[in-house]
């Protein structure tokens, strides 16, 4: 890896740039545009958002005024909670096009396997019909590549029982201290691409003294430690910033590396940042 626009090859064989960035709690508007356009000229050509995120049309027209050739952009979203079913999940996507003014997704995730919404007693079904919509919409072009996020083993086996095509991507929490070690095996064994949302620990990373130390040591910031060892480790790291400085910072990641030692002490780092919220109880 060299460079942002290096790409991970997913099972179908769409390639995927190895950081993107992403917009989770960017305000919609101005900061959202401003925020996505700074990263497309600092040199992302990866933009990850949400319709749970509220800022879709926000990153659309940042994407249209950058005058970046859209196929040169890989642009992810996902799917909202209140959409588990056949019907809302294939109206979602419509509309997710819609607002992003785009003809086609790269990538579209369901963004969380049991939701408040839709958790009853005939939840695994509605997560079989959502997948199933995703995968029409693959199958007529509307999306080239699918997958989930914050899905554990037992929700992607649930998948395989009804699925047609497997997911291309698991899209889960992942940065220093928090590793779910039975997810990221199971999907290495599946071929699954791991993503790593929130890679900088929503900022709580930022305090931890051996990392600091790490830091100084390399002469690099504590986000482009954390950063370059998610891709030492082959996942796919999202960070997110609204400041200008701090995207262009992080996209720096490919003139250095960590050594063995340097990985194997972050990978002891225990909850320094506490863990992934547990995706069949969370209250939305």
């Amino acid at each position: 890896m060299k460079s942002l626009v290096d790409a991970y090859t997913l099972a179908n064989g769409v390639r995927i740039p190895v950081v993107g960035f992403g917009t989770w709690q960017t305000p919609a508007g101005e900061i959202a545009k401003t925020a996505v356009k700074a990263a497309l000229t600092s040199g992302y050509r990866h933009i990850d958002t949400a319709e749970m995120y509220g800022n879709e049309q926000s990153v659309g027209e940042a994407i249209k005024e950058s005058g970046i050739a859209r196929q040169q952009i890989f642009l992810t979203s996902k799917l909202n909670n209140h959409a588990h079913n056949y019907q809302a999940a294939t109206a979602a996507i419509d509309q997710s096009l819609k607002t992003l003014q785009v003809k086609y997704l790269d990538l579209f995730l369901i963004h969380w396997p049991n939701p408040k919404a839709a958790r009853n007693a005939n939840w695994k079904q509605h997560l079989q019909d959502t997948w199933e919509a995703l995968e029409d919409a693959y199958k007529a072009g509307k999306i080239k590549a699918i997958g989930v996020s914050n899905f554990r083993p037992h929700h992607l086996q649930i998948l395989a029982e009804t699925q047609t095509i497997q997911p291309m991507v698991n899209q889960i929490r992942i940065c220093p201290g928090d590793l779910d070690l039975k997810t990221i095996d199971y999907c290495r064994q599946n071929n699954i691409l791991l993503e790593a949302y929130s890679p900088l620990g929503t900022g709580k990373i930022f305090t931890n003294d051996t990392l600091k130390q790490i830091a100084a040591k390399n002469q690099r910031t504590v986000a482009q430690i954390c950063l370059r060892w998610s891709l030492q480790h082959q996942f796919l790291p999202l960070p997110k910033s609204v400041h200008e400085n701090r995207i262009e910072e992080n996209s720096q990641l490919f003139d250095f590396s960590l050594s063995k030692a340097d990985m194997e002490t972050i990978d002891q780092l225990k909850g320094i940042v506490g863990y992934a919220a547990d995706p069949d109880t969370v209250e939305f």
